[in-house]
């Protein structure tokens, strides 16, 4: 049996308490050494990593990850999304990456020697690859279809072939003879090597096998071989940080402590490094563009590239839940208040710039700018960033067990996230404005486009899009000490285990994100109480909570989880309503861009005014919203993949000026009736102009 091989036979929990800290660089090593290890030989012969974040073990984690396949969507909104993930997005993806127009397995081949050409694609085309892969195995372990196993062990195999004896892998280096090894970190080893990481791991614990991870392990040793005795020269060097959430879970999965240790080093690293132009850097974006101005556990605001900062704060969450270190997680408590409240757009998306400066003058792209700087037409809002902003939530929900970190998941998922791929789930946005005007002069030379794109040169968003919507049902549960929280809602059915080992089967009911009822009926429980936590929206005032008809005596407070705590049986139903009330936000008044404006929201969905839904002729820059509009809300199952239509009246300003500035006189209105779509289904109707936020107009007579 292979040393790392854990038998695929259940979740099940240990008796001995395992609740001591992995020692952080300034603790004592030893007890907690002897301690580790056995915590990761009960692992291995009880199978305790099987979830998409691994924290079973994690001794700072309040809610933890369900094991992979035990939530499956039965029906409504992602189960209907699943479907597209499975029968489109998954095999399209893969006829683009294996074929000459991706040309990334392509790439792997050249390396291993199976096939004459130079590498094409970026840099970072590998780690594309791997998170294709990812997705791929998400739907295996619903499906547990024979030809995507077939398929994956054939693109492993290739992926071994083109391994370097040492363990080194990363295909844009190997296939050039002017390149070595770490020499710049515009070759994104380090992303690369994070995707590897963190692919492989979940393909051992979908599969049970252990091709990829033996590959994954060689290459964890030898970055543990290159970085760990610090050399100077590679100080500065892990800059998109996605190896640091790759090693943990490698830590998690083999139980080898030099793993963490080394995540640990690479988020020690940052900001110990005099800030300087070198040749590692790209374009001269240094400082806070690569967060390495100031220490992790010393910032106090999100700074730089969206991806790379959040991708870096969501490895940071994996190693506060090994090492429990307070000013690690009060660190990471800042900069989610700094994103969630100052940096983030109503959808949930963030990286406001393609290229700006940030609050330190340091040259930025594709960043977070200044607090409350929030342009709409100009908003980049790149989709693996939106992505990344729920990653880091779900982290520091497994960490706090706090509601709101699920709140901005959800907006996430239903908003800035799908809004990066089409209903038919073959085109792509890179970029997602929250504004689109024919009067707007934008540059879509590089990532950003009109329309969505069938392939983006660019390809990082596509594939961590389509693994998030693959594996979303892993992040709908998480189990507590005695119990299990409902993170999202959705029509699914959960059979797994709670922390005790007993079995516990649910059926959810409902047709969220469009109506407000959800029914959860329980199917298996043990004859000991247990707690249900159910998450109520922030935007959820008035819910209310049945248990078997009979209106439950517990709070159900907006942004908060209600605790149930009874002796459950079989056939028990709980009953929650949420309030489905058509509301206009309004944005702080620090965020110029949106004054006098409002954006339309019904529970978790963000609308927006598209031109399709106006009369011929007409831009979304003549539409005003007034206070007597009469909305109201149309579920239309037919309708760009069944969605809730929103429809009022509008008025339409008659009287254009083209001038820069003019005279004040009082507008010329048509009234009209119009509707407004969710902002994710924008741009499925042909070219088209759109906006989330509208003009307000509070006398309309």
């Amino acid at each position: 049996m292979h040393k790392y091989f854990f038998p695929v036979i259940g979740l099940f929990f240990l008796c001995f308490s395992c609740e001591q800290p992995v020692a952080s660089s300034n603790e004592e090593e030893t007890p907690t050494e002897d301690l580790n290890s056995e915590i990761h030989a009960a692992a291995k012969t009880t199978n305790l990593s099987t979830a998409i974040v691994g924290n079973t073990h994690s001794p700072y984690v309040k809610l933890k990850s369900i094991p992979i396949g035990d939530c499956r969507w039965t029906e409504g909104f992602w189960a209907d999304k699943f479907k597209v993930a499975e029968e489109v997005m998954v095999p399209y993806m893969g006829t683009l990456l294996t074929g000459d127009t991706g040309h990334a397995l392509n790439n792997f081949k050249i390396a291993a020697g199976l096939k004459e050409g130079e590498h094409k694609g970026m840099f970072w085309h590998d780690g594309d690859f791997y998170k294709y892969m990812e997705a791929a195995m998400y739907i295996y372990a619903i499906n547990r279809d024979e030809k995507v196993l077939a398929e994956l062990d054939e693109y492993i195999h290739i992926i071994g072939k083109s391994q370097q004896a040492d363990g080194y892998l990363q295909t844009q280096v190997t296939t050039r003879d002017n390149v070595s090894r770490y020499e710049n970190r515009k070759f994104h080893e380090m992303y690369n090597t994070g995707h590897l990481l963190t692919s492989a791991v979940i393909h051992h614990r979908v599969t049970g096998q252990t091709n990829f991870l033996d590959i994954a392990v060689k290459h964890a040793d030898n970055l543990y071989e290159t970085f760990s005795p610090q050399p100077k020269e590679l100080s500065r060097f892990g800059f998109n940080q996605t190896q640091i959430m790759g090693l943990v879970e490698m830590y998690r999965e083999t139980g080898d402590k030099r793993y963490l240790e080394l995540a640990e080093q690479f988020i020690n690293a940052r900001g110990k490094s005099k800030v300087e132009v070198d040749k590692t850097t790209r374009y001269g974006h240094i400082g806070d563009m690569v967060q390495e101005r100031t220490p992790l556990r010393e910032e106090t605001e999100a700074v730089g590239h969206a991806v790379l900062a959040l991708y870096f704060y969501a490895g940071a969450a994996d190693v506060y839940a090994e090492t429990g270190e307070q000013a690690l997680i009060d660190a990471l408590d800042r900069l989610w208040d700094n994103v969630a409240n100052k940096k983030m757009y109503v959808t949930g998306a963030v990286g406001q710039t393609h290229h700006g400066v940030s609050s330190q003058n340091d040259m930025v792209h594709e960043a977070f700018i200044n607090d409350y700087m929030m342009p709409n037409a100009t908003a980049y809002n790149e989709t693996c960033a939106n992505i990344c902003n729920a990653m880091f939530s779900y982290r520091m929900l497994g960490v706090k067990g706090e509601a709101k970190h699920a709140d901005l998941m959800e907006l996430v998922l239903f908003n800035s996230a799908l809004s990066g791929i089409s209903i038919e789930g073959k085109d792509y946005f890179y970029a997602n404005p929250l504004r689109m005007s024919n009067a707007a002069d934008r540059d879509y030379s590089s990532t950003e486009s009109r329309d969505r794109e069938p392939y983006i040169n660019c390809f990082c968003c596509p594939p961590n899009l389509v693994r998030t919507i693959a594996k979303v049902s892993g992040w709908a549960y998480s189990l507590s000490d005695n119990g299990v929280s409902v993170n999202l809602y959705g029509g699914n059915e959960l059979s797994t285990k709670l922390a005790d080992g007993s079995g516990l089967k649910l059926t959810q009911k409902t047709n969220y994100p469009w109506d407000g009822n959800i029914s959860i009926t329980v199917d298996e429980a043990k004859a000991e109480a247990f707690d249900v936590l159910l998450r109520i929206p922030e935007w959820g005032d008035g819910a209310q909570v049945q248990i078997n008809g009979t209106k439950a005596a517990i709070v159900a407070e907006p942004g908060t989880f209600a605790t149930i705590n009874r002796t459950w049986k079989k056939g028990d139903v709980i009953t929650l309503d949420l309030p489905m009330d058509i509301h206009l936000v309004e944005g702080n008044s620090l965020i110029e861009e949106v004054r006098n404006q409002v954006a339309v929201k019904r529970g978790p969905v963000v609308y927006c005014l598209e031109t399709p839904d106006l009369p011929a002729g007409t831009s979304i820059l003549d539409a005003y919203l007034p206070a007597d509009a009469g909305l109201t809300a149309t579920y239309k199952p037919e309708m760009l993949g069944g969605i809730t239509e929103i429809s009022g009246d509008f008025l339409l300003r008659k009287d254009k000026k083209n001038k820069m500035y003019n005279v004040l006189t009082k507008p010329e209105w048509e009234r009209r009736k119009t509707s407004l779509v969710p902002y994710f289904a924008w741009s499925n109707r042909g070219e088209a102009e759109m906006t989330v936020w509208l003009p307000m107009v509070w006398q309309s007579k």
